[in-house]
């Protein structure tokens, strides 16, 4: 199975909202890392709408031609905009309003009956869900549990290891947690953290899927064009780079 790549485009409107302007537009960011090789987009249509709005998930939905991955919280309001859009899948995503980025993975285990509804709810509607944990054992057999497709392992403890021993604790941590994943028939995506420096080991782990990359593309792409950065971060993952 080849890896794929899905590019977050949050971090493109982030720059757009600090000015509340027109540009950067995070749409036409899309269509020029798809060009790139981008074999997904990913945007999170947050609550308090800090970066992406509704407006871009509409266009997006019309405009992505690889797959769409609506991020959103596991809340009425973004069920019902997901049934609306109808993106390719739904990750379910912890959410709070002070945080700068998502903190931490899902809690399976504390609500399995309202993320099981919701689950359910989209995977009713054809839209299939993944759910954004850490790769903890009793919140990957909780998702297998509610009977998601997918699990997003969260990569922000390995992406922060400051040195040799905790980044190959951490890196072990996610195979273990992704072997269980796939023993329980879960499928197996991972992000958060992920740079060109850190990616392929992660990239390595057998089963992995997709990683959900963002804002270190979108970071380079401000110094050398966002086909160049997804281009690049495709070598990453191969181990080119």
């Amino acid at each position: 199975m080849t890896l794929t790549l899905g590019v977050n485009i949050d971090h493109i409107a982030t720059i757009r909202q600090a000015r509340r302007t027109v540009e950067p537009d995070p749409v036409a960011a899309a269509v020029l890392a798809e060009l790139a090789g981008a074999d997904g987009i990913t945007a999170h249509l947050r609550e308090d709408r800090r970066h992406i709005q509704d407006r871009d998930v509409r266009l997006l939905r019309q405009t992505v031609r690889t797959h769409l991955n609506l991020e959103m919280a596991a809340t009425e309001e973004m069920v019902a905009i997901a049934l609306d859009i109808k993106p390719d899948y739904v990750t379910l995503v912890p959410e709070r309003r002070e945080e700068v980025t998502t903190e931490g993975g899902l809690d399976i285990v504390g609500q399995i009956g309202r993320i099981g509804e919701v689950v359910d709810k989209l995977q009713s509607a054809n839209i299939p869900v993944s759910l954004f944990i850490d790769a903890e054992p009793a919140q990957i057999e909780a998702s297998a549990k509610v009977q998601a497709k997918f699990i997003e392992l969260h990569t922000g403890k390995y992406a922060e290891a400051k040195d040799e021993k905790s980044l190959k604790h951490e890196l072990d941590f996610l195979a273990a947690g992704c072997e269980q994943a796939l023993q329980a028939g879960l499928r197996v995506n991972a992000g958060h953290g992920l740079t060109y420096w850190n990616v392929y080991p992660v990239a390595c782990l057998p089963g992995m899927e997709e990683l959900n990359i963002g804002h270190t593309i979108i970071s380079r792409s401000a110094l050398v064009g966002i086909e160049r950065a997804v281009r690049e971060m495709k070598m990453a993952i191969r181990g080119e780079y």
